[in-house]
């Protein structure tokens, strides 16, 4: 029976090349959108509803400084990550806490361990547990309490999908990618996660990446562009694509998704449909340099190996961008 959903009519955009022999193949949906929010390319269904999961986060941020948040520099770009879980992310944690008259306790992300495997080995070394505060997603917790707290709404309900501050992230979502909000789910983090077109995702990066100066759009885009180790990590590669291409924002999430705009309000989304991250990277640095952007970190994130005894014997390559 053929499968009714539109992820699995997805076309074939990666190849997993193995010795030169081809040993598996992704599926890819892939839009490139103009400034004024058009399509102007377009790899399977990019209007179907999707979950961006942690791609949602920057478009959360703004809705957080319109609620009052009072956030810049690079907490706000925090405030938009899946951080890698180092010291200076879980400080800058505890520094957006403080400065709303909050404390560790209050965060109700899921309890994990630090994403950076270094971080992780000496968390552990430590005898640390699973704490909230480790978790990536604990700046975008520590804020929307931010939020909640600068409005004057309920800090123990802040996750519900009624709460002002997730109805104000729907109606921000929505309005940014020029359609309404599909579906909300629960996210990994414990928070709503909610669901748009691929193309609405792409929308939203394109505008935030060229908002005129001086809105949360823009303060959001500034922070990301000036502390993109504080989006994700030292050794992430949304850190080094935001650093190696002049304008362009960028935000990675779970289920292999990957969202990016340029100054000039093109906007860029991938959803490899199978959720695995290894052709997330390669499509995306295909899909920037085929739509004329020329910069050596394409070649840096879009390159990964297939390994052999420990050793690179191939590739995923991408085909028909």
């Amino acid at each position: 029976m053929t499968d009714p959903n539109p992820l699995a009519a997805a076309p074939v955009l990666a190849h997993v090349v193995r010795s030169g022999f081809v040993e598996s193949v992704h599926h890819v949906v892939a839009v490139e959108v103009a400034a004024d929010g058009s399509v102007t390319r377009a790899y399977g269904d990019v209007t179907a509803p999707m979950m961006p999961r942690s791609s949602n986060k920057p478009m959360q941020a703004v809705a957080m400084l319109r609620a009052g948040a009072d956030l810049d520099g690079e907490l706000l770009a925090l405030a938009s990550a899946s951080h890698s879980g180092e010291a200076f992310h879980i400080e800058g944690v505890r520094r957006i806490l403080a400065d709303a008259g909050l404390a560790e306790q209050d965060l109700q992300n899921t309890p994990d361990l630090p994403l950076d495997e270094r971080a992780r080995q000496v968390w552990l070394q430590e005898g640390r547990p699973k704490r909230p505060i480790a978790q990536n997603c604990s700046g975008k917790h520590a804020a929307m309490l931010a939020a909640c707290a600068a409005a004057g709404w309920d800090l123990e309900t802040y996750r519900d999908p009624q709460h002002p501050l997730q109805r104000l992230m729907a109606e921000t979502i929505g309005e940014l990618a020029g359609e309404p909000v599909a579906a909300t789910g629960v996210d990994g983090c414990g928070a709503p996660v909610m669901a748009i077109g691929l193309a609405g995702l792409a929308r939203s990066f394109g505008r935030i990446a060229a908002a005129p100066a001086g809105g949360p759009e823009a303060r959001v885009r500034d922070a990301i562009r000036a502390y993109p180790e504080y989006l994700g990590g030292t050794r992430r590669d949304v850190t080094a694509l935001i650093r190696g291409v002049d304008g362009l924002i960028a935000k990675d999430g779970a289920e292999a998704v990957y969202a990016a705009g340029l100054a000039d309000g093109r906007g860029f989304a991938v959803k490899v449909t199978d959720g695995s991250q290894r052709a997330r990277t390669p499509v995306m640095a295909a899909l920037l340099r085929t739509a004329g952007v020329d910069a050596p970190v394409l070649d840096e994130v879009g390159h990964v190996a297939v390994l052999g005894h420990g050793e690179p014997v191939g590739s995923v390559e991408v085909h028909g961008l």
